[in-house]
Parts: structure tokens; sequence; C-alpha cells
């Protein structure tokens, strides 16, 4: 029988980063649970420009 680690592995949830002006799911991205809310300029193709990306979970 193989040995169990003692280390567990950590939580990972998928979140998605949306545009703030069209609404639009742009993005993915895997992040431990718990902390503050994502607010990020990131490129949006819809609108050609960087905007503001909010987190928003599943």
């Amino acid at each position: 029988m193989a040995k169990k680690s003692g280390k567990r592995k950590k939580k990972v949830e998928t979140i998605f980063l949306v545009c703030a002006e069209t609404g639009d799911y742009n993005y993915t991205i895997r992040r431990k649970s718990g902390g503050e809310k994502l607010r990020l300029k990131k490129y949006c193709p819809r609108l050609r420009r960087h905007t503001e990306h909010v987190e928003k979970k599943k």
C-alpha cells in the first residue's frame, strides 16, 4: 500500500472575468477561494480596447 502524504490540496475554484461594459465572459482563471473580488483592466475583443473586468463565479 502507498503511504498517504500529510499535505492536502488547497481548494481551487474557476472564476470568470466579465467585462463591466458589455457583460461578456472573456477570461477564466483558477484561484484559491476567499479574498476580495478581482477588478482588472483586460482587453475586450468586442470593444477592441481595454476595459474593467470583474470577477464572477459560475
